[in-house]
């Protein structure tokens, strides 16, 4: 490499490293103007006072719809609005107590003052604000299959939804969205959810190839310098991304690939900036699924971990049988956990041939990729 070609140490090859970012909403949003133009039409008579139509976003991780939802929520606060909108992340909030409690903070800006975790008080505090400024409220649950725990998405649309019984001329609509397609709403809510929820679906397919390439090629142009990433190895990030069906993957790898480069100080992405990248960001989905367990979870992981050493086939009745005495967790907590892990595509459940109800074991990524992220 010539002295010419190095990249010096007061260099960079990102225009504008923020473009990277997992949570950055683009001016220039394509290829979801339908959904869009759906979930505005909700959405709006809550804009004018009433309370907005109920909506459930499904599609693949990476298919845009906490874009679409962040973007539109941008567009209502730009304008003349009785509706406060609120983004919740239910990988991380995802209790009663905390979400309500979010809801509080985003509404003034500081958390609420009722003293103990007591979910009644918060919520008593939230529709004092909203009967006395006249507000509507909409709620987007973000990632809501992490509530399918323990009853909890149950919980917190009965409370929003029927929150007009308790609170009289109070206002609220949901829009809950799901990441996981095996989910089915119609099997997982309670009657008495389901009688007031009613939302209309809004689905995000996954985006083609030439969809892909564009949203990636307009990141490049906005973030990176020109002749960074040629447009041949741009076709092999889209490659990698397809493979794993998540936009979010291509993103993180031409944001690691770049890094890589500057290290290398080379003004140039190569083929193998790239394919370190990829050897990371394709565990995009196991870093924030570890990172939204619960302590009791992520300990259960490690002894599932620890177990799978062995060339002995896991049981789910012998696991539970170490876990009691470890963790001193009873069975009904320990399966909910169980479960949990299978959904979030961390392990792999499955019925033993034979009698009984036991079921088998298998971590499906590697043990020591998992531990990277515990």
């Amino acid at each position: 490499m010539t002295l010419k070609n190095m990249l010096m140490w007061d260099e960079t090859l990102f225009r504008d490293p923020d473009i990277f970012e997992i949570d950055y909403i683009p001016d220039q949003f394509n290829y979801r103007e339908g959904q869009m133009r759906e979930l505005a039409f909700l959405l709006r008579p809550g804009i004018k006072g009433s309370r907005p139509l109920n909506a459930l976003l499904k599609g693949t991780p990476g298919t845009g719809k906490t874009t679409s939802v962040r973007k539109i929520f941008s567009d209502i606060r730009d304008i003349p609005s009785k509706m406060i909108p609120i983004h919740i992340n239910c990988q991380v909030e995802n209790s009663r107590f905390m979400i309500l409690s979010q809801i509080y903070r985003q509404i003034k800006g500081h958390n609420p003052s009722a003293a103990g975790n007591s979910y009644k008080r918060v919520l008593d505090s939230i529709a004092e604000i909203l009967l006395a400024e006249d507000r509507v409220l909409l709620v987007a649950l973000d990632d809501a299959n992490y509530l399918l725990f323990e009853n909890e998405l149950n919980k917190v649309l009965y409370l929003l939804l029927r929150s007009h019984e308790t609170y009289p001329g109070t206002r609220i609509g949901v829009m809950v969205i799901i990441s996981d397609m095996d989910v089915d709403l119609s099997r997982e809510l309670d009657v008495r959810v389901t009688s007031v929820f009613s939302p209309t679906e809004v689905y995000f397919p996954p985006y083609s190839h030439d969809e892909t390439f564009q949203i990636l090629k307009e990141r490049v142009m906005q973030g990176l310098y020109p002749g960074v990433l040629s447009e041949a190895l741009l076709e092999v990030v889209v490659d990698h991304t397809l493979r794993t069906g998540d936009m979010r993957v291509g993103i993180d790898m031409i944001k690691r690939a770049t890094m890589n480069a500057e290290k290398d100080a080379m003004r140039e992405i190569s083929q193998e900036h790239i394919h370190e990248a990829y050897k990371i960001s394709r565990f995009l989905h196991l870093k924030y699924s570890v990172l939204s367990l619960r302590r009791e979870e992520k300990e259960l992981l490690k002894i599932l971990i620890e177990l799978s050493q062995s060339d002995e086939q896991l049981t789910s009745g012998e696991v539970y049988l170490i876990v009691k005495k470890k963790l001193k967790l009873g069975y009904t907590v320990y399966y909910e956990a169980l479960r949990k892990l299978d959904n979030l595509r961390l392990i792999n459940l499955q019925f033993r041939d034979g009698r009984g109800r036991t079921r088998l074991i298998n971590l499906r990524y590697d043990p020591d990729k998992i531990k990277l992220y515990l």
